[in-house]
């Protein structure tokens, strides 16, 4: 369920990632580049700035719970969930079953 604070930054994500583009567009387009490779660039710039900054987002919003136990690489990654749920993966992480190599 993503929740106002979620649905803000993505939107304010969206907004920086755009500017970002129509800023480079501007200073490409001072110089004569043809519209084609303009557009070509642009675009590639708009996913490029939208994907980093989604991904710190999901990074941000994202608590992981990993096993206690040194060398165990099991772990929980969740998102938007309340207090009690997450505590309940940390608990689960803390004591899942141990491989035995």
């Amino acid at each position: 369920m993503k929740t106002p604070r979620h649905r803000t930054l993505t939107a304010g994500a969206t907004a920086i990632s755009a500017a970002l583009t129509v800023a480079i567009g501007v200073r490409l387009s001072a110089y004569g580049v043809p519209f084609a490779l303009l557009l070509a660039c642009c675009l590639s710039c708009l996913a490029t700035f939208s994907s980093l900054l989604f991904r710190v987002i999901a990074a941000l919003s994202t608590t992981t719970h990993r096993c206690t136990r040194p060398g165990c690489d099991f772990r929980v990654s969740l998102t938007h969930t309340d207090a009690a749920e997450s505590r309940r993966w940390q608990e689960i992480a803390a004591q899942h079953p141990h491989r035995s190599h």
